[in-house]
């Protein structure tokens, strides 16, 4: 009798690929590398402060070439009048990323991005508090572990 083998675990982007594929499609995306790679297509400036939303095709006319398409961007309040006067770069920083003249026009949306704000990094607490704290933790021996819980110590009472 022969032995199964081994149980290999698939990455949650192969079993949810078709779903995500399916979603970007119904905005106009033929794939999500424009949505996923945004920061190095347009630019962490740009990048920090817009997000595409979806991109309109025009419908084909019989016997004339296909028009380029318009990509609309969801932009942050203030920030939208640079990214208007930036569109000439944008667009060629995306037409270089699929190759040819797909995109021919950005239309701006002025809205909250919906991606999430990074948090901020609290701030350490002074070395003379974490000193003090891990000189009255005699009882425990291990260096790295008395400086790490002295550091939690001195942060949960600074707060």
């Amino acid at each position: 009798m022969s032995k199964p083998g081994p149980i290999s675990a698939k990455p949650l982007s192969v079993l949810l690929g078709d779903v995500f594929t399916d979603a970007y499609a119904r905005q106009g995306f033929a794939s999500r590398e424009l949505v996923t790679r945004w920061a190095e297509i347009a630019g962490p400036e740009v990048a920090t402060h817009s997000e595409p939303m979806k991109i309109q095709w025009p419908r084909p006319v019989e016997g004339q070439p296909q028009e380029p398409a318009t990509l609309v961007l969801r932009v942050e309040g203030p920030v939208a009048l640079e990214i208007q006067h930036a569109s000439d770069v944008i667009l060629q920083r995306v037409n270089r990323f699929f190759g040819w003249s797909a995109v021919g026009r950005l239309a701006l949306r002025q809205a909250p991005l919906s991606r999430k704000k990074s948090r901020k990094l609290a701030k350490l607490p002074p070395e003379a508090d974490v000193a003090q704290l891990a000189r009255t933790m005699t009882a425990i021996e291990d260096d790295d572990l008395r400086t790490a819980l002295a550091r939690l110590g001195a942060s949960i009472k600074r707060n």
